[in-house]
Parts: C-alpha cells; structure tokens; sequence
C-alpha cells in the first residue's frame, strides 16, 4: 500500500493533465483502494484540498459551446468528431468522480460510498481509453479536435452542495448519456465500425449503474435529512442545471438505474410551459 489517503489520491488524478497518464493513475488509485478494502484494511478517506479545475493537456483547445464545429455523423469526419467529443465527456467523467471522493470528505458517509466512486472513476477511465483507441484506428486522437469549454460547470455550480451534484452530474447529465448512446451506436453500426461499437455498448451498460450509484445516494441523504426526493431533486436541478432536460428519454435505463418519469418530465420545457 502507498500510505496515501484515499482523498490525496483522488486529487493526484485530478492535478494530472495528461489523459493517459491521468486514467492511468486513476487504474491504479482504483486497485489500491479495491486490495485494501478486500484486505478488511480500508484506506483512511482524509481530507484533501481539490482544485477548483482539473489538470488538463494542452490540446485540445476548448471553446464556448455554440463555437464547437457541428459535424454530421453520417460522415467519416463526422464519426471522428462524434468520437473525440464522447472522449471530451469521458475524460471529465473520471474528475467528476474523483471530485466527488475529495470534495465533500467533510460529509460522513458510508464506505460503500466511495466504492461507488471509486468503481465510477475506474470504468470511466476504461471507457477514456476505449474511444482514444478507436480515434487512433481512424488515424486521430484525443486533442486533434476543439473541445466543450463548459463540462465543468456542474461542478462547479455544486463544489457546495453535495446533494447538488448528484443530482446534476449522475441524475441528469449522465442519464442523457443513456439517452443519447443508443443513436450513437446506431450511426457506427451503420458505418460498419464493429470497434466502436462494441466500445459504446461497453460504455452504454456501465453507464446505468452510476447513474444508479447518484440516485442511491441522493435518496440516502435524503433520508439522512427527512426529505422528500422528487421535491428536493427538482429544486435542485432547476437551481444549478441551465435549461430543460430534453425528451425523448431511454425510460426503461433510467427506470433501472433508480429514475422514475416522475422525477424527469416535470423538468421539460413542455412542463414548464403548461
């Protein structure tokens, strides 16, 4: 073992800036903490003091939304740009995790709670490198491109509020990956690109369950303070999340990932409207 806290880990791999290398350490942040808690030795948590913005490579350049190039994915370019924004998402997802694990060691929460995070961050890492792989086959990579300048905005509307950011990056910003992945996939199996494929399947399966890991834990806290979920969650998307979540929703993933239409319709614009 590393004598590391289990905190001082997480903000090793947000402080690195490289991808690889990043979800290279977070690989093996992940296996140190799974051999300890397998030993009955877990890792202390500690305390750590997270930046405020993840480490980042140098490429690729990252730009306001509305000034990130659309391209269709019906073309080979498009399918590489499809690509390099999903490896964007990835990559943010494995400091999201790691965030959450650093940022709210204020909070006292169960162990199995930072297994979650910890399992979060591994496979997100995994997935990182699955889609950089299947840029490279195309004869791209990661940074060839410009890149989403707002991903970290949900964290850092939430650095305060751990209820928060469950609810904005897991409930809502990782379920519209269950949304959206089914299209994705459909538009590589047209192309004929089997890697990619099965690189999106591997991704879209794991993805439900940390959907999951975010619903079970804001329901915990909710019970922890005698609220009401579904009142609570609404409020909370309507104060950190810009806009309205956008139909059509996977309703049988969010369904198995602890997301009942209850929780996602009222937030529609068609909702908000009537």
């Amino acid at each position: 073992m590393n004598g590391k806290t289990l905190a001082q880990m997480a903000v090793e791999v947000l402080t690195t800036a490289d991808g690889r290398a990043k979800t290279a350490l977070s690989h093996a942040h992940a296996a140190t903490w799974r051999a300890a808690r397998a030993a009955g030795t877990p890792l202390q948590i500690g305390r750590a003091n997270p930046p405020d913005h993840p480490a980042r490579p140098v490429t690729p350049a990252l730009l306001d939304p509305r000034d990130v190039p659309r391209r269709r994915p019906g073309s080979p370019q498009g399918r590489i740009a499809m690509l390099h924004a999903v490896a964007h998402i990835e990559l943010n997802a494995v400091d999201l995790h790691w965030d959450i694990i650093a940022r709210f060691t204020d909070i006292p929460m169960p162990l199995g709670f930072y297994d979650d995070w910890v399992k979060a961050a591994d496979e997100e890492s995994k997935h990182f490198n699955l889609i950089c792989d299947c840029l490279e086959a195309q004869g791209s990579h990661y940074g060839a491109l410009a890149a989403h300048a707002g991903m970290w905005r949900a964290a850092s509307d939430t650095a305060g509020d751990i209820m928060g950011r469950l609810a904005v990056v897991p409930m809502v910003l990782e379920a519209r990956g269950l949304d959206v992945t089914p299209g994705m996939i459909a538009h590589f199996d047209k192309a004929g690109d089997n890697r990619t494929v099965d690189a999106l399947n591997v991704i879209y399966a794991e993805e439900v369950s940390h959907v999951a890991y975010g619903s079970k834990w804001f329901h915990f806290l909710c019970g922890r303070h005698d609220l009401d979920p579904k009142d609570v969650f609404h409020d909370l998307v309507r104060r950190y999340f810009h806009g309205f979540l956008k139909p059509p929703f996977n309703e049988e993933k969010r369904a198995e990932a602890g997301l009942p239409p209850d929780f996602y319709w009222p937030l529609t614009e068609d909702a908000a409207a009537s």
